[in-house]
């Protein structure tokens, strides 16, 4: 017998996942300019129409926890589970690493470590286990960081993923941040290498959607399929059968005007996708790799005109 589910993006760490009627929502936030415009939004009526809505916090930071989340209360049946070090009189379950909840039928959560603040969460739902990692990552600032500062933060990220490597996982979330220069990567590659989900969604990369398109074209192993959902609110869905395949089909979101719904342009010619369709409109042309060393091919200091 299949399942259905309906994963969606949101804005930076922030997806809902969708199964009959439960509905889970990772780290939700919309960004402080709210950049996620309110028909990407998590709507009213789209909370109303589960019976079992399920919020997870992973910890305080403002980018993994936005208010809005604590008014679907009044909307539906909403339990949340934050991590155990949010502040006093924060409403939720509390869970600590290790510990375990399961807050509706078919909903079963355990609670890892992080490198940062907080948890990630591993969820058993109705059978598709999902990883959110919350701010768990090998977090280390090359210009800043000290040898022995970035050896410690690598002894950190080992130990904590040592605990979840035998973990059966079908979908992890996991940052790829390119304020960390050229190793942004490490963490995650580290991350397949050790843990091999089915699945790895890039996250927490803010507005930099051509970082999660580039490593998703790269970083894709035998193990591991690497997806990218580059724009608010793109969607994938995931049907599984008995014997645990995962048939997966993306649905990609357009801001693009020029393009009709066949992926054809208004010339009725094929349109293909580059890293650049993605790159926030805000830059106005500046080369979005001038601050950072991350090296994407076919863009220079040089080559602002190619943005």
């Amino acid at each position: 017998m299949s399942t259905r589910y309906t994963i969606v993006h949101y804005y930076h760490s922030g997806f809902s996942v969708a199964s009959g009627d439960t509905l889970l929502v990772f780290d939700y936030w919309r960004g402080e300019d709210m950049e996620l415009t309110e028909d990407r939004q998590l709507s009213e009526e789209q909370i109303r129409s589960f019976p079992n809505v399920v919020v997870f916090i992973s910890h305080e930071h403002i980018d993994h926890l936005d208010p809005i989340v604590f008014t679907w209360k009044d909307l539906t049946n909403v339990s949340y589970i934050v991590s155990s070090d949010m502040p006093v009189g924060t409403r939720g379950k509390r869970m600590a690493p290790g510990d375990t909840y399961s807050p509706v039928p078919g909903v079963d959560v355990t609670a890892y470590d992080s490198t940062d603040l907080g948890v990630s969460f591993l969820v058993d739902f109705n059978g598709l286990r999902v990883f959110h990692a919350g701010d768990l990552n090998f977090w280390h600032w090359r210009e800043e960081s000290s040898m022995q500062d970035i050896e410690e933060a690598d002894a950190e990220f080992r130990k904590v993923v040592s605990t979840i490597s035998g973990q059966d996982i079908d979908i992890a979330f996991f940052p790829v941040d390119p304020r960390q220069g050229a190793m942004y990567e490490a963490g995650a590659n580290y991350f397949i290498m050790s843990v091999k989900p089915q699945i790895l969604v890039p996250m927490h990369y803010f507005h930099r959607a051509d970082v999660a398109l580039e490593y998703a074209r790269t970083a894709s192993s035998r193990d591991t399929e690497v997806i990218a959902m580059p724009l608010y609110g793109d969607t994938l869905r995931i049907e599984t059968d008995d014997e645990g395949y995962l048939n997966v089909t993306p649905i990609r979101i357009t801001d693009t005007p020029a393009k009709a719904e066949n992926g054809e342009n208004e010339d009725g010619e094929p349109e293909n996708e580059t890293a650049s369709d993605f790159l926030d409109p805000e830059l106005d042309g500046d080369n979005p790799f001038s601050e950072s060393d991350l090296p994407i091919p076919g863009l220079s200091e040089n080559s602002e005109d190619e943005v």
